[in-house]
């Protein structure tokens, strides 16, 4: 009980440093060694007169005199306490420690301080590395190589120190903007803000090279020149400009210069094309995101190279539109520019049955823009004639899924699809035509999706009254 400061103080000794040759270095760390040296150290004649001083300084309480008790007492107690070697002299070294000891290694290695001593350590400060800046609020600003560059080409065609006139600004337009050229007039009136009708070599390099919008992909560029400002999408309003200069430009489209009501239809539907296949949203609202997903911008290149408008087969070419405008001028008997179900029923020599022509006036596939009740517009008719020749389209997949899905749960069931196929029976019936069994069509089906359940296990679900717990088909909607 009393010699217990004497205890802590031995056991701060390191076993190694007494270096005793007779021990082994592994058997240090044994209780039964560390017990002998402690009592080897109680039996010396300094420790007996440590430990009585100790027991009396204790019994007539006076402060301890002991190591750790602060820093000026530490220093003294732990030079009166006893060694086990003869004075002046030092332990030596250990044989071990040429051959690399980890103790003697880690005390030695490095400016840092003993291990002894304070138990803080040295530790380097962590390099920071520099993350140059990726985004940038206003765009990327240009380098000064192609700033020069860009700079060097609109003094040349600047020429004269003076504005361009909008016919003038078609070469700027291809040649420093690498834009299509149909695009011109919209860029002229977006950088002449005033209506002075003259751009200047100043304006320019302030929208174009200043602003950075030489640094932007193609497709950020049309969708900044052709958005209005304050909006953060493109509408159907935006396209019609770049419409009226193609009609004004493309040589394919010369022949319409004498009709111009066939130039405003053809406008309207190449627009309708590009928002069907586009505005996946089916909002209106064209995003940047969704004019970068799209091919839009690759039918701007091709239509700007292309002098056979029929070639450009994506969203431009003449004779789709001819096609499209035809076949709602043959529906629309009294040619008011709206079709009721009546007229609709007769699309493809009466193709569609009446169950899926209520679907559509009823407006599930897709909300009307007439505002007439109960009759289909110009708008419509479009997105319907699309979807009904290539069903192989997304947007077309989608139309005729939400037809069918009656329920509107994203699946398809064996009731919806023999809901719509028993007309389609009636008709076969009413033809003297020998009846297809919807089941055999189903299966048919079947093998063609590939499932997860085969069309054998189906077809006996179905005949055993099972088919209600086999959804045979499960789509997300897109």
């Amino acid at each position: 009980m009393e010699v217990e400061p004497a205890r802590r103080d031995a056991a701060a000794l390191d076993p190694e440093l007494l270096q005793l040759a007779e021990l082994a270095p592994g058997a240090l760390r044994e209780n039964s060694i560390a017990d002998a040296l402690y009592s080897q150290w109680l039996v010396l004649p300094e420790t007996t007169k440590l430990v009585k001083s100790l027991i009396d300084d204790a019994k007539t309480g006076a402060v301890l005199n002991v190591a750790g008790s602060s820093a000026s007492t530490n220093a003294a107690s732990s030079s009166s306490l006893p060694s086990m070697f003869p004075a002046g002299s030092a332990p030596p070294l250990s044989p071990r420690s040429t051959s690399g000891s980890p103790r003697v290694m880690r005390r030695g290695s490095g400016a840092g301080p003993s291990s002894l001593g304070s138990p803080l350590k040295l530790v380097s400060e962590p390099v920071r590395e520099v993350i140059p800046q990726f985004y940038f609020k206003n765009g990327r600003p240009p380098t000064k190589d192609l700033k020069e560059q860009c700079l060097s080409r609109t003094d040349h065609l600047f020429f004269g120190g003076g504005g361009l006139q909008v016919q003038e600004f078609r070469s700027v337009t291809k040649d420093i903007c690498k834009l299509p050229s149909f695009l011109s007039s919209v860029l002229f009136k977006k950088i002449d803000v005033e209506c002075t009708r003259t751009v200047s070599r100043d304006a320019f390099v302030e929208y174009w090279i200043n602003d950075n919008k030489v640094t932007m992909d193609m497709a950020s560029q049309i969708f900044e020149i052709l958005r209005k400002p304050g909006y953060t999408y493109l509408t159907q309003d935006d396209f019609k400009p770049v419409l009226k200069e193609l009609l004004a430009t493309h040589p394919g489209l010369e022949f319409l210069q004498g009709t111009p009501e066939f130039q405003e239809r053809y406008a309207e539907t190449v627009i309708y094309r590009i928002f069907y296949s586009i505005n996946r949203s089916g909002n209106g609202h064209l995003t940047l995101r969704e004019l970068k997903r799209g091919n839009l911008i690759a039918a701007l290149q091709q239509l700007d190279e292309e002098e056979d408008i029929n070639k450009v087969l994506r969203y431009f070419s003449y004779e789709h539109f001819y096609v499209i405008y035809c076949k709602f001028w043959e529906l629309d008997a009294d040619h008011d520019f709206l079709i009721d179900k009546e007229n609709l029923i007769k699309y493809g020599n009466h193709s569609l049955t009446y169950r899926i022509v209520d679907r559509i006036f009823a407006q599930i596939p897709r909300k009307f823009t007439s505002m007439t009740e109960g009759k289909m517009g110009y708008e419509d008719f479009v997105y319907f004639i699309l979807s009904e020749e290539d069903k192989s389209s997304e947007p077309s997949l989608e139309y005729w899924f939400k037809c069918i899905d009656l329920d509107g749960n994203g699946i398809l069931t064996f009731n919806e699809m023999q809901f719509f196929y028993e007309e389609q029976l009636h008709r076969m019936e009413c033809m003297a035509q020998e009846p297809v069994l919807f089941l055999d069509i189903l299966c048919q089906m079947i093998d063609m999706i590939g499932p997860e359940v085969d069309s054998h296990t189906y077809y006996i679900n179905v005949l055993s009254g099972l088919d209600k717990y086999f959804p045979f088909y499960r789509m997300r909607a897109i």
